[in-house]
């Protein structure tokens, strides 16, 4: 029988042997940016909260950069509700009225910004958080859309109102926060030429402040493993022919194929490599950054050399 001095030492050399295996990947990735779009279970359940924090005030204090782009609609959805208004989605974007947009502002330039941000201070970081609108971050520009109507030959146009996509990103002010050792928080508002405000996916917004940060990697937290094969085996170090073979035989389905978009457009734009991961796995920006195995889906330009090469 194991004495507790014995156990006390195989516990320490454990911790020792978790660092030691990070030490690799902490001096990769030391000075480089690294986009995370915070999003699901992750920023919903409490533990999960608090996890996020510690992971990205880690990282940050050991010399890598990362800046946090945030979604919310779960959130909003509850203000609405609250508020007596039915939210209505068309092709999964939620019509968004200019009353709606009123609290699209508050939810997530309010309430969801400062909760990640005080969050992040609270575990010892140092935050800034930030909309789309701040510094002339994010412009935007309206988003349409058809559906084929039974009455006639030509699409209908529906009007979504203030949601938008990103037309451009200045990611000055973003620069001038990373440079001064402060973490980003970004809610994914943008501003049109028209002067207001629009609503934008989260995955998008990321997705582009990854390419016009010239990020390392661009993280997207889900409420699923990865992407998986037709038999439900998590796939990992897939390169952008193999993702696209995968969405042509059906693997990549469903609400997965806008994810998978934005990651494959991140990668064309120049991201070295993006992971897919499970948000609702307790520390999961850390042990798919700074462990051998990883928890997610690695996607990579093509492939080249080993997995590891690319984590």
């Amino acid at each position: 029988m194991k004495t507790q001095a014995l156990l006390e030492t195989e516990s320490a050399a454990e911790v020792a042997h978790v660092l030691i295996e990070a030490l690799p990947y902490i001096r990769r990735f030391k000075g480089k940016t690294l986009v995370v779009k915070y999003g699901g279970n992750a920023m919903t359940e409490e533990h999960l909260k608090h996890s996020f924090a510690r992971d990205i005030v880690l990282l940050k204090l050991v010399g890598i950069n990362p800046v946090v782009v945030h979604g919310g609609g779960p959130q909003i959805g509850r203000l609405l509700e609250r508020l007596g208004k039915t939210s209505q989605f068309i092709q999964g974007m939620r019509v968004t009225d200019a009353e709606t947009m009123d609290v699209v502002e508050m939810v997530l330039g309010g309430l969801v910004n400062k909760e990640i941000v005080n969050l992040i201070n609270q575990h010892g970081g140092a935050a800034v958080g930030l909309t789309g609108k701040d510094g002339d971050l994010v412009r935007a520009e309206k988003i349409s859309v058809t559906q084929r109507s039974p009455d006639s030959d030509e699409p209908e146009v529906l009007d979504l109102g203030h949601v938008g996509r990103v037309r451009s990103i200045d990611p000055s002010i973003v620069n001038t926060l990373v440079a001064s050792d402060f973490i980003p928080v970004i809610a994914p508002i943008g501003v049109g030429e028209d002067g207001f405000s629009y609503n934008i996916n989260a995955d998008l917004v990321a997705g582009k402040m990854a390419e016009v940060l010239n990020a390392e990697k661009l993280l997207l937290l889900t409420n699923t493993q990865g992407i998986l094969d037709k038999e439900g085996t998590l796939l990992t170090g897939l390169s952008l022919a193999e993702v696209d073979e995968l969405i042509e035989d059906g693997t990549i389905s469903g609400g997965m194929i806008p994810k998978v978009g934005c990651a494959t457009d991140a990668l064309r734009g120049g991201v070295k490599s993006v992971h897919i991961i499970d948000g609702r796995v307790e520390h999961a920006v850390l042990l798919e950054l700074l462990t051998d195995r990883g928890i997610g889906t690695l996607l990579m330009p093509s492939k080249i050399g080993s997995v590891s090469a690319w984590i």
